[in-house]
């Protein structure tokens, strides 16, 4: 774990409203000449604080209205089910997320859909088939606010 003081802060919220900001607008946005800004964000990246660039699709534009997340409980317990499962479910396209939780499920899905004939398509004929399913709860995304994380 890295030490952050109030400007690594500030830093990782310019950079999480704006993945591309250069180090000399950075610098200027903090008050910090561009190497002190260049040489801080790379203290961030070498430390892991920033996993890599990341391309934000927006899944209405490209045609996908309906998301629906699904907590899925298998019906057998083990490791090999675990691995099965987990290799089947990320090869399906339309599954954006798949999180292994604890709780009332052992998986929870997000996965995006044109319209709900297809979230059904999907549902039956891919992620009701995948090995060692036994019940499946939906819930569909009426809207979604994206918040800042902790740092904020």
């Amino acid at each position: 774990m890295i030490d952050l003081d109030d400007t690594d802060r500030a830093m990782i919220r310019a950079v999480a409203a704006d993945a591309l900001i250069s180090a000399g607008a950075l610098g200027r946005q903090l008050g910090l000449s561009q190497p002190a800004a260049w040489r801080r964000l790379k203290r961030l990246r070498d430390a892991g604080v920033f996993r890599g660039p990341r391309l934000d699709l927006d899944a209405q534009a490209l045609g996908f209205s309906v998301t629906v997340f699904l907590g899925v409980k298998l019906a057998t317990k083990g490791r090999v089910s675990l691995e099965d499962f987990e290799r089947a479910v990320t090869a399906i396209p339309e599954v954006q997320t798949v999180e292994h939780v604890l709780g009332l499920y052992d998986y929870r899905l997000r996965v995006v859909a044109r319209d709900i004939a297809d979230f059904e398509r999907v549902l039956r004929r891919r992620i009701m088939t995948l090995p060692g399913v036994g019940n499946i709860d939906a819930n569909v995304l009426l809207s979604e606010e994206r918040l800042p994380g902790p740092i904020g």
